[in-house]
């Protein structure tokens, strides 16, 4: 089997595949030029130029009238119209991805962004650009972003919690989300205006892992104390039957706040135990992104700036 060799290929401009073409179009040198809005000598020079890079030999018979297709001419015809095809279907395809009438959005976002926020920028941008094909992932911040890293995602939505090493991104920075914690309705707590999460020190915990590294209870390490985990529950619905039966206290973000059943209470936590945490749009420092990417920054931005105030 022969393989052709960067050598073996001649260096054809565009520009005499463009002339060739309407030359053969029109069978005629002076109907080419006034169509191409070109002098009837350059449309001659480039058709010459691309029977020189071809060989030498002519493409069209000159008769007295205009001019004919020779059987090599009549060979690179259907050639000619596909790199003229390709070209037209890389510029439609490159205005389509600037229009963001096209593409593709792989994105990511943890289990509370979920809940509301992204939902909600999905709608709004896919009410604005239904061609972009969205694939989407759910995912811990730290596995989103390795995703990220390795081209899988062109976008993770994340969070400053669990210690995750942000610093080889771009954020670009959607909210400030506040914690509570949720306690049954009968808590003795549950009528205060906020909480220092040393006054619960002693509660048994409800959280995601067994342990509160790297998860919001990291909080409850900075102040001193290691929350007793007594039950392991992901789901945040889940984790609000658990709280409503009385078998435990719940860290809540703020993203995760709307609908809360009527047997929990939310109490707010006093920003000098559990600073808000940050929500960003991570995205690979150093590579271009897409820009269907930047759209849906700019929808995150907006539906963030929508939220009520119990959540951002």
């Amino acid at each position: 089997m022969h393989i052709s060799h960067e050598s073996d290929v001649p260096d054809l401009s565009t520009v005499w595949l463009r002339a060739f073409l309407e030359v053969a179009r029109a069978g005629s040198f002076t109907v080419a030029a006034r169509a191409l809005g070109w002098t009837q000598s350059a449309v001659s020079r480039q058709v010459a130029s691309l029977e020189s890079a071809l060989g030498g030999g002519p493409l069209f018979d000159r008769l007295p009238r205009g001019v004919r297709l020779t059987e090599a001419g009549r060979a690179l015809v259907p050639y000619a119209e596909t790199v003229a095809e390709s070209l037209h279907g890389a510029v439609r395809e490159l205005a389509a991805l600037r229009e963001v009438a096209g593409g593709r959005l792989r994105f990511g976002a943890f289990a509370s962004a979920d809940a509301a926020l992204v939902p909600h920028a999905l709608a709004a941008f896919r009410a604005r650009h239904p061609a972009v094909r969205v694939e989407r992932e759910e995912g811990l911040t730290p596995g989103l972003l390795d995703r990220l890293a390795a081209g899988r995602l062109d976008l993770a939505v994340v969070s400053s919690t669990g210690r995750a090493p942000l610093d080889a991104y771009d954020l670009h920075h959607l909210l400030d989300e506040p914690l509570y914690v949720a306690v049954p309705a009968a808590h003795p707590l549950a009528g205060a205006d906020g909480v220092r999460l040393t006054q619960l020190a002693g509660a048994d915990w409800i959280s995601g892992s067994s342990r509160p590294e790297g998860t919001l209870l990291d909080a409850a390490l900075r102040e001193g104390f290691r929350p007793r985990v007594a039950h392991v529950v992901a789901e945040w619905t889940a984790k609000q039957g658990y709280v409503a039966a009385g078998l435990g206290v719940a860290l809540v973000p703020g993203l995760a706040a709307e609908g809360v059943r009527p047997d929990v209470v939310l109490l707010p936590v006093r920003e000098e135990d559990a600073p808000v945490r940050a929500v960003y749009a991570a995205t690979v420092r150093g590579r271009t992104p897409s820009p269907a990417v930047g759209a849906f920054v700019a929808v995150l931005r907006e539906e963030a700036a929508r939220l009520p105030r119990t959540m951002a």
